[in-house]
């Protein structure tokens, strides 16, 4: 039987389990995060668990959400770190080409991807477009040769690493602001691409902010219609919270290094920490139950819609919560340390848990989205469809 072969929910399993135990020895002596995320997805797509619900033409086993959702569960705990930089180009990018790009595009960018030959970034935010990301002001401009691209985007995860981008600019700025916008599929090494690091709170440089000057673009490398882009972009939306929700990205303290500082600290008989302790545990499972229940609606054949908000919200809160905890128990400093403290690992995730509010979409972006598209509530009564984008004054434009 090979690789690609259809397998039974109980092979399946014999296989990840068994996968994952040469995992260890797989990357002993590997060193450097993208030569061991590489050699990991590698060794992933050789034992064909690497894109389990992607279709067998594009480079996947074909094997349906179910299958994914099974790997999602046993991989828990066993995925190595340096993975989550193929997250955007395999949780992201990926699903919305599958869905959206045309056929030449399927075929060129996809099979790469699943064996981590190439990294992916997400060019969406701009200084003056975050939330309000359909303010965007990013310009495409069509040619002979295809399309120019000018402007800034910020908030760029793995744009340092990266080689092809999915970006968003506008391509018309005489319609309303959710219209005239298209997404295409932006090589990263060429001239007029300059990606500037940005250092965070923790010192790590995880974002980006990336210039576009005169960058050129295929035209057969726009993904969806011209100037019908925003539905794509919020599809590809709905992919993100649905793999943040899984746990793709930025991750949460773990219940279990939680339980283990507690029990470390003392503190495993105080009331008041037993009660915290239990509330993230109860998070971290509400946010896991809400991945599986995504996983089988779209094995059942319903698309992801706004409920992929309510995975990544539990997800957020929960890593606040945990970060509240670890900072309560491990240290009565705050987050502060010395270099080699045995606290530093733990400031580190005090301070990183800020951003967990933030990428994918901040907290307040997923309860609007939920509140109007799940709830069914009335929307903010403040509209602009009706206006032409270049009479507004949004973001950094001005009059």
């Amino acid at each position: 039987m090979s690789d690609k072969d259809q397998l039974t929910m109980p092979e399946l399993t014999d296989r990840i389990e068994g996968f994952f135990a040469e995992v260890p020895s797989l990357l002993a002596g590997v060193e450097g995060t993208v030569a061991r995320g590489k050699a990991y997805r590698e060794a992933l797509y050789d034992a064909g668990l690497a894109g389990l619900d992607v279709p067998r033409e594009y480079g996947g086993a074909g094997c349906g959400p179910t299958a994914k959702a099974l790997f999602a569960k046993l991989s828990r705990g066993h995925v190595p770190e340096e993975d989550d930089i193929f997250t955007i180009g395999l949780g992201m990018a990926m699903p919305t080409l599958l869905e959206f790009g045309a056929e030449h595009l399927r075929r060129r960018y996809v099979e790469p991807a699943l064996r981590g030959e190439e990294i992916w970034c997400q060019m969406y935010s701009e200084p003056g477009a975050g939330s309000d990301l359909a303010s965007l002001q990013t310009r495409a401009l069509r040619t002979a040769n295809g399309w120019v691209i000018n402007g800034q985007k910020i908030w760029t995860s793995r744009a340092e690493l990266a080689q092809f981008a999915i970006c968003l600019a506008r391509t018309d700025v005489d319609v309303p602001k959710h219209k005239g916008i298209t997404m295409f599929v932006v090589p990263m090494d060429q001239p007029g691409v300059t990606v500037r690091p940005i250092r965070q709170i923790t010192g790590a440089f995880e974002f980006n902010e990336v210039f576009l000057d005169d960058v050129v673009v295929p035209d057969d490398h726009v993904v969806g219609e011209v100037d019908r882009g925003w539905p794509v972009a919020v599809a590809l939306m709905q992919n993100e919270r649905s793999a943040i929700g899984a746990g793709g990205g930025r991750r949460p303290v773990p219940f279990e290094m939680l339980r283990d500082l507690v029990h470390d600290r003392g503190r495993a008989t105080d009331p008041g920490i037993r009660a915290a302790l239990a509330d993230c545990y109860i998070g971290q499972r509400l946010a896991q139950l809400v991945s599986e229940l995504e996983a089988e609606s779209v094995d059942a054949g319903k698309p992801l819609s706004a409920e992929t908000s309510l995975g990544k919200l539990w997800r957020s809160t929960n890593g606040r919560a945990a970060a509240a905890l670890v900072s309560e128990v491990a240290f009565a400093a705050g987050a502060s340390w010395k270099p080699g403290d045995d606290r530093e690992d733990w400031a580190f995730a005090v301070l990183d848990a800020c951003a967990l509010s933030l990428g994918g979409g901040t907290d307040e972006v997923q309860k609007n989205s939920i509140a109007e598209k799940v709830l069914g509530l009335p929307r903010d009564p403040y509209r602009t469809d009706k206006v032409p984008f270049r009479d507004l004054t949004v973001g950094t434009q001005r009059g």
